[in-house]
């Protein structure tokens, strides 16, 4: 499964650059493995950071919002699948500030 950073920040995909700024702030304090003993805090905290990574910089922003289109329209069905997924996982699975 490929990694969703706006779902890994919690944001929708017309997130300001403050909105993200906030959203990482909050999300790598939660997650950071020194402050949360989960299992999977390193992952998610690491999902975090590269989310902030794309998600900060306009050209690669600009890059990964195409790609996301592109598979979009390329593979509906399995994209769609991705999505929910990732959705009910974090839905079922975790609490999250």
């Amino acid at each position: 499964m490929t990694a969703d950073h706006y779902a890994a920040l919690g944001l929708a995909a017309n997130a300001s650059l403050a909105d993200i700024k906030k959203a990482f702030r909050q999300k790598a304090s939660f997650y950071h493995p020194d402050r949360n003993d989960a299992p999977d805090a390193a992952q998610r905290f690491q999902a975090v950071q590269k989310a902030y990574e794309v998600l900060s910089d306009d050209t690669a922003r600009q890059a990964y919002d195409d790609n996301r289109r592109r598979n979009l329209l390329d593979n509906p069905l399995h994209t769609a699948q991705e999505i929910w997924q990732a959705y009910s996982s974090r839905i079922l699975t975790t609490t999250t500030p």
